[in-house]
């Protein structure tokens, strides 16, 4: 008798501490009693009347993510695989319906991911699918949230987190970036020899006119010089024509001795005397004096040059020319 009491009283102590339970934090238990939907119970401690009552399952209230990959093609027919992740809740609200009206929420959520991915890509190149990736997240977090709200579920947010063409396009690509960047360096680099070649031949042609410029200035004031260094001679009783004489011999003494000054120089002057500017000087002024002799008889000769007289028909001439008689 006492022991059937002592089982009897554990047995009862069970039955009561099963009809407690606890409920964690963001997440909700539905309670079925005898196979029908009861209750749904949130966080916290719980009562449910033994035997009768059931925890029939728990929903994770938390935010909840699924990846998902996709292998598609592009309009220029390109093979990709994109990996879409989604991020989704089960709304408290409705927890009934996303206990009861949908088994596999994942499996859903990947076919509708599918099935608007698949929609959206073969749509666009595959440059458009890396510029315009956000477009197709934002697409297939539209049609999920028309779907899977009907089932109690809430899309948070859907990432394109990974675009990855086939290995032979991806270094084709890599190839027509690198060709491009070699392409804009040698661009860079003509247009930079272009700006060094047009910038020297400025300079070399800004020097060439200085250089002129010097030239010109010194022939002008070595002829200036000269001037007057013909009237200086010309005051002390020396015509022009021996000072021109007398200068350029100066000027020839004044060269040898500038190349006797380079001890370096290998230019040799044949001939060369030490009688060679005496003769150069009396050479000259013979040959200006033989000049203007020359012009003085060209003028006199020019003024005794009569013209031509007309020529006069001869007298009886007309009267020997007899008519014809018949």
């Amino acid at each position: 008798m006492g022991t059937a009491f002592i089982i009897l009283l554990v047995f009862a102590f069970f039955i009561f501490m099963s009809s407690f339970f606890t409920v964690k934090q963001q997440s909700s238990v539905i309670i079925e009693r005898f196979g029908k939907f009861q209750s749904v119970r949130n966080s916290g401690l719980q009562l449910k009347i033994p035997v009768v009552d059931r925890v029939a399952g728990r929903v994770n209230l938390k935010i909840q993510q699924l990846d998902v990959i996709i292998e598609t093609k592009t309009r220029d027919n390109v093979f990709i695989k994109m990996k879409v992740s989604v991020q989704f809740k089960v709304i408290q609200e409705k927890v009934y319906d996303a206990f009861y009206k949908l088994e596999y929420p994942h499996d859903q959520i990947t076919a509708y991911v599918f099935d608007v991915v698949r929609a959206e890509v073969p749509k666009l190149k595959l440059d458009d699918v890396f510029e315009r990736k956000d477009d197709i997240a934002i697409a297939v977090k539209r049609e999920l949230n028309e779907a899977m709200t009907t089932y109690g579920y809430d899309i948070i947010n859907t990432l394109v987190t990974d675009i990855d063409p086939d290995i032979q396009v991806k270094n084709a690509m890599n190839r027509i970036n690198a060709a491009d960047r070699e392409k804009t360096a040698a661009e860079f680099e003509a247009e930079s020899s272009r700006i060094r070649i047009v910038a020297k031949a400025k300079a070399e042609a800004e020097s060439k006119r200085l250089q002129g410029q010097g030239i010109a200035d010194q022939r002008r004031e070595i002829a200036r010089g000269l001037v007057e260094s013909v009237e200086v001679l010309n005051n002390v009783g020396i015509n022009s024509q021996e000072a021109s004489a007398l200068i350029v011999v100066t000027q020839h003494y004044d060269t040898l001795q500038a190349i006797g000054a380079d001890a370096n120089s290998n230019l040799i002057l044949l001939p060369n005397s030490p009688q060679a500017g005496s003769d150069m000087l009396n050479n000259m002024v013979a040959s200006f004096t033989a000049s203007n002799q020359v012009g003085e008889m060209m003028k006199k000769t020019n003024k005794k040059v009569e013209k031509p007289k007309p020529i006069q028909p001869q007298s009886g001439y007309e009267d020997d020319i007899q008519p014809e008689t018949k």
